[in-house]
């Protein structure tokens, strides 16, 4: 591993909070995605595959059991359909897109080109090998802190009861608790060559601004808004 890359991961460990981490090389290898491997079989043998099954094991049971302890009157059935809403794509991808994860991945050149640093789909992997990492090089219970502190937010939800509803959803639901309010979507840019845009959306409320997301498409960008939106108004 190059000094570049070390410093990278340095870097990258910081923005995470991870504090002290051993072994960089399991988390290079969290971050490489099989594309870049493939175009560097000569000096880069090892892709994040593995850490993705691993860590998809470790967040199951890390969410699976804060819920059976935190709600023991839930049937089995809620509790499958709340571990499910938490450990989505959706909410994944977006505590990735937080730290600008997709800057740290490695990618083949096909991937950089179609929009791979900011898919979701890519960043949900991502999100999971990294818990794989963060369990190999130090213990499970440094994986359930780190993965209990990163999806706050979203075992919050179930809490309120709202998982199994969108945030545009929800967002709408809590700004008129006291009375109807006039909610407005609106695209501030966009970001990229046609077949890779990147929509960047603005939530009003009465005309004020409280929030702005993006995405892939108008729709993830909306749902992002409103996340950011309703997390700062839950701040307050």
């Amino acid at each position: 591993m190059d000094t570049t890359r070390k410093e990278q991961l340095e870097q990258f460990i910081q923005v995470l909070g991870l504090g002290e981490f051993h072994n960089f090389l399991i988390l290079d290898q969290a971050l490489t995605h099989s594309s870049y491997a493939n175009e560097n079989k000569a000096n880069h043998g090892y892709y994040n595959e593995r850490l993705e099954f691993l860590g998809d094991a470790i967040l199951d049971l890390v969410v699976g059991e804060y819920l059976f302890l935190h709600y023991p009157h839930m049937p089995e059935g809620q509790l499958s359909k709340a571990r499910a809403s938490v450990v989505s794509e959706s909410p994944l991808a977006s505590v990735c897109m937080k730290f600008h994860m997709g800057d740290y991945l490695l990618l083949g050149k096909g991937e950089i080109a179609t929009g791979g640093r900011t898919r979701p789909s890519m960043l949900a992997d991502a999100f999971e090998a990294v818990v794989g990492a963060i369990y190999i090089d130090s213990s499970y219970e440094e994986a359930r802190k780190f993965i209990l502190h990163q999806l706050k937010d979203y075992l919050d939800l179930v809490d309120s009861g709202h998982y199994e509803k969108d945030y545009k959803t929800i967002f709408q639901e809590y700004v008129q608790q006291d009375g109807p309010q006039h909610i407005e979507y609106r695209l501030c840019r966009t970001e990229g060559p046609d077949h890779d845009k990147t929509f960047y959306m603005e939530i009003l409320v009465n005309g004020k601004v409280l929030g702005e997301g993006s995405g892939k498409s108008k729709k993830y960008a909306e749902q992002h808004a409103a996340h950011e939106a309703l997390t700062r108004l839950k701040g307050k």
